[in-house]
């Protein structure tokens, strides 16, 4: 199974990145391909619907990674209540060839306690182009994101947050490969 991770920050060291990579480092470790596409290393062009971008290499790259995925992980961090527009535009280039019947996990980390709002946008835009969301979510925010920030040396509780979302992963999974033989059985 191919797992795509698409992760919708435009800074160097985000936690959302970070956690995108933790995430990634978790699946492989379980024996699913993964790739992790990262939008501050590949930037996109700004989506418009009167443009064709058939020569933008990333635009390429995300496009054909995402078909090929069986399964999807959108992280965002969460600015000002909302997904950060990055990653809506790279949604945005895409459709429901890219997500219909896939698998989806939302996540976010977020400045303050949770960073739920962004989840349920993910979420909608994700019902709106026939993807499978996941029951769970993971939502990083406020002592939580320690964990995922540069020169982390440990804190109190970070195993809690790290036994969360190694649980919504490993339920991710399950829900992605039975989807996925579902689909192989039907074809």
């Amino acid at each position: 199974m191919k797992v795509m991770i698409l992760t919708g920050s435009n800074r160097k060291e985000a936690t959302s990145t970070r956690l995108a990579e933790h995430a990634a480092h978790f699946i492989s470790q379980h024996g699913e391909k993964v790739t992790v596409f990262d939008l501050y290393k590949r930037p996109l062009p700004f989506y418009s619907p009167d443009e064709i971008y058939t020569e933008h290499e990333h635009l390429n790259e995300l496009k054909q990674e995402m078909l090929a995925a069986d399964a999807v992980i959108l992280v965002t961090p969460e600015y000002h209540g909302s997904v950060s527009g990055v990653l809506k535009n790279a949604i945005d280039h895409l459709g429901q060839a890219h997500f219909s019947g896939k698998v989806v996990l939302s996540a976010s980390s977020a400045g303050g306690a949770v960073g739920i709002s962004s989840l349920l946008q993910l979420q909608a835009i994700v019902r709106n182009l026939h993807g499978i969301n996941t029951p769970d979510w993971i939502s990083i925010g406020g002592l939580q994101r320690k964990r995922f920030e540069v020169g982390y040396d440990g804190y109190e509780g970070g195993q809690e947050i790290e036994d969360r979302i190694h649980l919504v992963l490993e339920a991710f999974l399950n829900l992605a490969r039975k989807i996925d033989r579902s689909a192989g059985a039907i074809q």
